[in-house]
């Protein structure tokens, strides 16, 4: 039996896995190694062969589409990107043919999926790609690492999944799962060292994409699927949550926006390009609203850690706001704030 440095026990030991060895992963700066049974990585494997979900990103391990995932699923759901990397794929279907595009219209068929950073960083790796490696993405994680927009964890999944290079990852799902193996809050440069150590290197694209899928329908952060998961029998916790900080919060804001429309076309403002949200994205005026003023319809609108009442209030009258008369028929390829597209799919303009 293992024990930790403050006195609690990992209940792994050769005696309760006689079939396997065992390796010793370092994980702790005191030094402290944590004994996980060598068949892990087989039993993982088996489960994610028989479960894993049908995903796109998944039919095969072209570079560009793997990538162009991982860079959605940035601090985004799979269900949420699902239907936005099917249209951007279809739109941009080559690396060459997103270099080639103008920034608003990669920006407008991101529109939708939030932080659009992402979006002018997978905009620039491309032309990179493509102006200094001839459309062929780098093949390694510590190549990938000089493309604008891919960190640590981006090079890794690619470079594993496209390549098959023998690195681990780690994201949010991956990290609570091995601090759940571990019997340790794990995070940073300890969290990787163990994922290294429990890495498959003879599928480590397929043994990647295990761990995230095992944390992000097993090894949930709220009630773990302790029974179902493949993986139990080497687990310290069994599913015992471990000490997080509490959410930040949530706040209450108002907000009202003015729908205009002239015969065709709808007023919208620009976002000036030195504004730190959403740089010269489109959105409906703001106002104040009069007293008494008809509000056509209600909408909420989360942003972070603030949840927005929108108001949306039709205006007859000219708006003085610096914005222009934009035709419906353009709507579509204009990069609009998720706001703007919610009210006008909700006003039935888009």
């Amino acid at each position: 039996m293992f024990t930790f440095a403050d006195g609690r026990h990992n209940s792994l030991s050769a005696t309760s896995h006689p079939e396997s060895a065992l390796i010793a992963i370092p994980t702790l700066s005191s030094g402290e190694s944590v004994p996980v049974p060598k068949t892990f990585a087989a039993h993982l494997l088996a489960w994610y062969d028989a479960n894993a979900r049908p995903l796109p990103w998944r039919e095969n391990r072209d570079p560009y589409r793997v990538w162009l995932s991982e860079i959605m699923l940035q601090q985004t759901r799979v269900v949420a990107v699902l239907e936005h990397y099917r249209r951007f794929l279809k739109k941009f279907p080559t690396v060459q043919k997103l270099a080639a595009a103008r920034e608003s219209s990669v920006l407008a068929a991101w529109s939708g999926l939030g932080y659009y950073r992402r979006a002018r960083m997978l905009h620039a790796a491309a032309r990179v790609v493509v102006k200094e490696h001839e459309g062929v993405f780098p093949a390694t994680s510590a190549r990938l690492r000089d493309l604008p927009g891919i960190g640590r964890y981006t090079a890794s999944a690619i470079a594993s999944i496209a390549f098959q290079e023998p690195v681990a990852v780690v994201d949010g799902n991956v990290e609570r799962v091995v601090s759940r193996l571990s019997g340790c809050p794990l995070s940073g440069d300890p969290a990787w060292k163990y994922a290294e150590g429990l890495l498959d290197s003879t599928r480590p694209g397929d043994f990647n994409q295990a761990m995230m899928e095992l944390g992000a329908t097993v090894c949930l952060p709220r009630q773990p699927r302790c029974l179902l998961c493949p993986v139990a029998k080497f687990c310290a916790t069994r599913g015992e949550l471990l000490a997080t900080r509490p959410a930040p919060k949530q706040r209450k804001r108002i907000a009202c926006f003015g729908l205009a429309r002239r015969r065709d076309a709808i007023y919208l403002v620009q976002r000036k390009k030195t504004e730190s949200l959403m740089p010269g994205f489109w959105e409906l005026p703001q106002l104040t609203p009069k007293k008494g003023a008809a509000i056509a319809f209600s909408l909420r609108h989360s942003i972070t850690i603030t949840d927005y009442t929108v108001h949306v209030v039709k205006v007859e009258d000219e708006i003085d706001a610096g914005g222009k008369w934009i035709p419906s028929t353009r709507l579509s390829s204009l990069p609009l704030t998720g706001l703007a597209r919610k009210i006008l799919r909700r006003a039935e303009i888009l």
